[in-house]
């Protein structure tokens, strides 16, 4: 390889490394809990204890016959209203892909529920820097943001793992001086 083709190679390297490349955390709405009434989950406090980024999946796991998931406005939300949702979500097993930033709002429609504390704010931080890769799955956008339904069958959390990009730098260096 002579020194030209030796310095695209980096490059490409380089360039690979400007792109965003973290990865999609998958989180257990109530962990081992999951989406329920029973055992008093808080909620908020189980959102607070997180940072949500853009490609993020959210997984809400509950009994279909006792419970659902819908996502409404943040009027919605604070009356505890489930009357029109922007979305509602019924399989037990459903998983979101928070697409963008902001206050993403949800309840459990079911009488009752949501009065007991079974409602969610998931919240996307407005300067996250990190993008997570999202899915080309259509989503229903809404004035609160927009989050796309994803497979309901994603069974291991995958942490977040944002890559500087001083370690492609260093990678870029250590394979060029490999080549020369």
């Amino acid at each position: 390889m002579d020194f030209v083709e030796k310095l695209v190679v980096v490059l490409a390297v380089m360039a690979g490394g400007l792109l965003p490349s973290s990865l999609a955390a998958v989180y257990k709405v109530g962990d081992a809990a999951g989406w329920t009434t029973i055992g008093n989950v808080d909620y908020k406090q189980w959102s607070a204890t997180k940072t949500f980024h853009l490609g993020d999946i959210i997984r809400f796991e509950y009994s279909p016959q006792f419970h659902n998931v819908m996502q409404v406005t943040h009027a919605a939300y604070r009356a505890c209203n489930a009357s029109f949702p922007i979305a509602t979500h019924t399989t037990g097993n459903d998983t979101i892909v928070v697409t963008k930033r902001g206050h993403h709002f949800f309840l459990c429609g079911v009488p009752g529920h949501c009065q007991a504390g079974q409602k969610v704010d998931i919240n996307v931080p407005r300067a996250s820097s990190s993008i997570s890769p999202t899915p080309t799955v259509s989503s229903t956008p809404s004035e609160h943001g927009a989050l796309t339904p994803g497979p309901s069958t994603i069974n291991a959390a995958t942490p977040y793992a944002p890559s500087g990009i001083l370690s492609k730098v260093v990678v870029a260096v250590v394979l060029f001086s490999c080549l020369v």
